[in-house]
Order: structure tokens, then C-alpha cells, then sequence
């Protein structure tokens, strides 16, 4: 299961609902990505979500 090393984001889960309002059973996974971060004053390769990638970039 794809996990991000820094803020915990994971897979979740929810319903493919039809227009005949028939629910089935998906799931939404994080765009985890390697990526080279920060982590008391080391630079770390781990494996993290798009997003963090982007708030880490603002953050700078």
C-alpha cells in the first residue's frame, strides 16, 4: 500500500455511485513519488505524496 513518509496520506475509501444510485465499492490512492527531503538539516530519499512535494517547494 502506497503510504507518504511524512504526512501519513493513504489510500481511502468511498462508493462508485450509478445514476440509478447503485453503489460499488472504490478506493483513491495518494501520487506517491521518491523524492529527495529534508529532514533535520539531512537530505533523505523517501517516498512522498505530490502535494507534500508542492507545499514543501512553497515553504522554501
Amino acid at each position: 500500500m502506497a503510504v507518504c513518509q511524512m504526512t501519513g496520506k493513504k489510500r481511502s475509501f468511498g462508493h462508485n455511485v450509478s445514476h440509478a444510485k447503485n453503489r460499488t465499492n472504490r478506493s483513491w490512492k495518494p501520487n506517491i513519488q521518491w523524492a529527495m527531503v529534508e529532514v533535520n538539516g539531512q537530505m533523505k530519499r523517501m517516498k512522498v505524496s505530490t502535494r507534500y512535494i508542492r507545499t514543501m517547494y512553497k515553504d522554501r
